[in-house]
């Protein structure tokens, strides 16, 4: 309620604000005609002593200048603080997804805990629920590294590993590790074509890529999740195209979901917690690879395609790819030194 009375005085003030400096452009305008009008009338009939200049197109030049500039002003002040508060209630966003984040596993190692030591539990049981204890703290775990990871990320101070790779064959590991890691069964995972090339990439930060790609084809699938992985390449490029038969996404939001901290609402799609981080860093690590990706959706119920474009080595980005390997090359060295 507080959100929307802020806003309401925001434009509220806006609104004002355009009618105070086209009220004082027209009463600038008025007083330079009228003064003109007036001068015209009577300026041959004053006498010679009496020194009147005409009105300068200069001056009225200039205060229409000054004035436009006040209005620039205005627009430019409320241009930001409406960008502020959109980053403000992005940030408000995070804070409440993380925090629930947080307190979901965080409550039920709690509950696993108490229940240990008010009662008598059987060794089954018991083993039971240490493994969730410990599937909840890695949730945690993952959680609380993604954070560090993407601030580390854009301050620059983040170190990958990069090596080189025949393209579909590392693809194939990782995406099996991904099927793996969220129990989806062999049989929904289809995956075609060739990218027989080389390419160099950071093993784990791909792993992170197709985790956060899985995870997002759960998350937003109706039904039992169904993905399909395409492999191609040309001259200069292979392509990775990840699809699901999920709620798909509206034209509008496909630029949108790649944004930091934001979470697309609808009517038509399931109440899906998360912090907004994870298209963002997907994007982040593919550009840091010298890739980029994109996002494809037919819409609402028509799945969707996250198609990502990555440089074959030695033929594209030539000078990029090498300084990445020298990079690893040089991190290795000071790690055997240490």
């Amino acid at each position: 309620m507080k959100k929307s009375h802020s806003l309401f005085y925001i434009i509220l003030a806006f609104i004002f604000a355009q009618i105070a400096w086209m009220g004082l452009l027209g009463l600038w305008i008025y007083w330079y005609v009228s003064n003109n009008i007036i001068f015209e009338q009577v300026g041959d009939k004053l006498s010679p002593q009496i020194m009147i200049d005409s009105p300068n197109v200069f001056v009225f030049v200039g205060g229409i200048i000054l004035i436009a500039s006040i209005a620039v002003a205005f627009f430019f002040f409320f241009r930001n603080l409406t960008v502020q508060m959109k980053l403000t209630n992005l940030y408000d966003n995070f804070i409440a997804n993380v925090t629930h984040e947080l307190k979901s596993p965080l409550s039920s190692i709690q509950l696993y805990l108490e229940t240990l030591e008010t009662k008598e539990v059987l060794p089954e049981k018991r083993k039971e629920f240490l493994e969730m204890m410990m599937r909840d703290s890695n949730r945690l775990k993952k959680l609380i590294d993604s954070i560090l990871e993407i601030s580390r990320l854009e301050q620059k101070g983040i170190s990958y590993n990069y090596h080189i790779y025949q393209a579909d064959e590392i693809i194939g590991r990782l995406i099996k590790e991904s099927i793996e890691q969220f129990r989806i069964p062999p049989s929904a995972v289809k995956i075609e074509g060739r990218a027989m090339c080389a390419c160099v990439i950071d093993k784990d930060a791909m792993q992170i890529v197709l985790d956060n790609l899985t995870d997002n084809a759960i998350k937003y699938s109706a039904k039992q999740v169904e993905i399909s992985l395409k492999l191609s390449s040309n001259q200069k490029r292979w392509m990775i195209e990840f699809a699901d038969r999920g709620i798909g996404l509206e034209p509008k939001n496909h630029k949108k979901i790649f944004h930091k901290f934001q979470r697309i609402t609808s009517k038509n799609i399931p109440n899906v917690k998360g912090t907004g981080l994870g298209l963002y860093w997907v994007k982040e690590i593919i550009k840091l690879h010298g890739g980029k990706i994109s996002v494809q959706s037919e819409g609402i119920n028509q799945g969707t395609c996250f198609k990502i474009e990555l440089p074959i080595y030695q033929t594209s980005k030539k000078y990029y790819i090498k300084s990445l390997l020298r990079q690893t090359a040089k991190n290795q060295k000071l790690l055997e030194k240490n």
